[in-house]
């Protein structure tokens, strides 16, 4: 893996194999970063299911305020924290070593690094198949949308395997979806009571690629 633009770029990240969820692309990264990185600069970010980082990378490589790394693989995380050490980035970043699932993704401690403007969603793909209401992983988004967790305009970016059918839970609402690779990224906004409704501000919907 490696780190596509900023001031990281070129930079290679170490991986682990043995992750459920398969790396994202070179290629699928590249296409949603082209989208997403006006929403960046100075943006607080947390990669939860994060592996070894590299979406979290590329987000600090662009200008992120800070990264929050969620993930309880235990080789993921020796693997992320040399990742962190080897772009001496240790005051920017949080490896965080929970289950997304029971987590209450509100670090201690680090007051800075949240509420969080983006989030990184990147579950192992059997789990997209238990987003519904009731199940642990529908309740994990609820409580990411609570007030001190994401900003009233947050961003959320879920990968899910191609023609998933699952449901969010409110108020993530889906604005624009990217499909390539066999596989979808899901690209939603947090809709909240203190943001009014106006023009559209999310790139064009028209993102389907081969």
């Amino acid at each position: 893996m490696r780190i596509i633009a900023g001031r990281f770029r070129h930079r290679v990240l170490l991986a682990n194999p043995g992750l459920v969820t398969r790396p994202i692309t070179d290629r699928v990264k590249e296409s949603l970063f082209a989208r997403i990185e006006a929403w960046l600069p100075d943006a607080r970010i947390a990669d939860i299911y994060s592996g070894t980082g590299t979406l979290g990378f590329e987000a600090l490589s662009r200008g992120a305020r800070s990264v929050v790394f969620i993930e309880s693989d235990r080789k993921a995380q020796e693997l992320l924290r040399k990742n962190v050490e080897t772009l001496k980035v240790q005051g920017e970043t949080l490896c965080w070593a929970t289950d997304a699932l029971r987590s209450s993704f509100r670090p201690r401690n680090v007051d800075s690094f949240v509420p969080f403007d983006l989030a990184f969603f990147d579950p192992p793909y059997q789990m997209i198949e238990d987003l519904h209401p009731g199940t642990p992983l529908y309740r994990s988004l609820e409580r990411l949308a609570k007030p001190d967790v994401t900003s009233p305009d947050a961003w959320l970016i879920l990968r899910t395997p191609e023609h998933s059918v699952y449901e969010l839970p409110p108020p993530w609402a889906s604005e624009w979806t990217l499909t390539m690779s066999n596989m979808t990224i899901d690209v939603c906004r947090k809709r909240s009571a203190d943001r009014e409704e106006g023009p559209d501000e999310s790139p064009s919907p028209s993102n389907d690629l081969p």
